[in-house]
């Protein structure tokens, strides 16, 4: 459970707009009544005498973002070295994603997904340890949905071992750290990661552009492999994400039950209306064709990224006309903590409108994970709050802008306080 807090003061924030995101209209002005970690008023006609007013000016108020695919673990500072997968221990690794996830934060991204340790941890859930310091307000960062492990095949895409083509017997994974081959050993790596704390299981179905291993999109995992990840974890209540790029992996994915495809680079139209039919979510990671950086890669993948990319951006644009369920995510560290609202613009270059953006990482993110507690500027739901200047609805660009972040009552930060001389 989190520490409680001191009591604090009602806290009445003002702001020259604020976005309804379920009407997709701007409300003049905006205000919004915080108590404790909730939003109790909109638009309040009274005001407890003890309320603290918070006036952001010429500023629009939007719910805090999500991003529902991120690996705080990963990136971040003093992260060059090719080797830090042999580099970083346990300690260091979880210290590195205390700045990612403050950045994170910072950037008005008040939840997201931690889909899928893939390094050496001696078992540990570090992602899980990581919500939970979150959580008692040790440090800041943005509310956490934990995968703990990645469930892979030996050579799968996830298996770390593989990115950088090491010699058998290099730093090997055991099956509660997510390496698993055959139905036995993944419901046994599944069950590990459910009992320590994951709240979504993710897994991967093909292989990616960093794959060593086939061509791009080649299936990795059985279809009965598939089927037994989603029976252990649907039976406890929790649902699969699988990194997945090519189409027949894709088609698979779907009828194993998979709740959510991350990228679905290489999925032809029957693909991506199998996903409209079952309701399968897509986190498009669609940032990444435009600026991932592959320039170190060895040329084999240089050369995959150069046939799937521009084959993904017309995969996403297909994905929005059909009316896919896409939520925002963006594969950070594949592109740098932090400038997670890259992901928005670029949705939108893929034919979004600002507001079907906002709401890829707002109520459609929502959708994913199941919390309708967040999302929206409501009574009743979490104070978790940006404000970003302009109009986000005419320029998406604005979410690269946060000038102010609450999450759950609390100011993270407020660029139009005054400073101290």
């Amino acid at each position: 459970m989190p520490r409680p807090r001191a009591p604090q003061h009602p806290i009445l924030l003002r702001a020259a707009r604020m976005l309804d995101v379920d009407r997709g209209e701007l409300v003049t002005p905006g205000e919004l009544l915080v108590e404790g970690d909730r939003i109790t008023a909109v638009a309040p006609e009274t005001v407890p005498d003890d309320a603290v007013v918070v006036d952001l000016g010429d500023l629009t108020l939007i719910p805090g973002l999500m991003d529902m695919e991120v690996n705080l673990l990963l990136g971040g500072p003093d992260h060059r070295s090719p080797l830090n997968p042999v580099q970083d221990d346990a300690a260091l690794r979880t210290l590195r994603s205390v700045a990612n996830a403050r950045r994170t934060l910072r950037a008005g991204f008040t939840t997201v997904r931690n889909l899928g340790l893939f390094v050496q941890t001696g078992g540990l859930l570090l992602d899980v340890a990581l919500k939970k310091a979150i959580d008692f307000g040790w440090i800041e960062g943005p509310r956490i949905v934990p995968a703990g492990h990645a469930i892979t095949p030996t050579g799968g895409h996830l298996d770390p071992t593989m990115f950088q083509a090491f010699a058998p017997h290099i730093m090997p994974l055991t099956v509660e750290e997510g390496i698993a081959n055959g139905v036995a050993e993944i419901r046994h790596a599944v069950r590990y990661q459910i009992k320590h704390g994951a709240k979504v299981i993710k897994t991967c179905a093909s292989n990616g552009v960093m794959s060593h291993t086939g061509p791009a999109g080649a299936q990795q995992y059985s279809n009965e492999e598939l089927a037994a990840i989603v029976d252990e974890a649907h039976r406890a209540g929790l649902k699969v994400a699988a990194h997945c790029m090519g189409d027949l992996a894709t088609r698979n994915a779907i009828e194993a039950g998979i709740d959510c495809i991350e990228h679905g680079s290489l999925a032809t139209n029957e693909t991506l209306d199998m996903m409209v039919e079952n309701g399968t979510f897509l986190v498009a990671t669609t940032y990444l064709a435009d600026a991932m950086d592959v320039s170190h890669a060895a040329p084999e993948l240089q050369a995959k990224a150069a046939e799937v990319f521009p084959q993904s951006r017309l995969t996403i644009t297909r994905a929005i006309e059909k009316g896919v369920k896409v939520a925002c995510g963006t594969d950070a560290p594949a592109i740098p903590h932090g400038r997670n609202a890259k992901e928005l613009v670029a949705l939108v270059d893929r034919g979004m409108t600002p507001l079907q953006a906002i709401r890829s990482a707002t109520t459609v993110a929502a959708d994913l994970i199941d919390a309708d507690d967040r999302g929206r500027l409501e009574p009743g739901l979490l104070a978790d709050i940006i404000a970003v200047p302009g109009d986000p609805l005419a320029d998406i660009t604005t979410t690269e802008n946060v000038r102010f972040v609450m999450k759950g009552g609390q100011v993270f930060r407020n660029d139009t306080a005054p400073t101290e001389d």
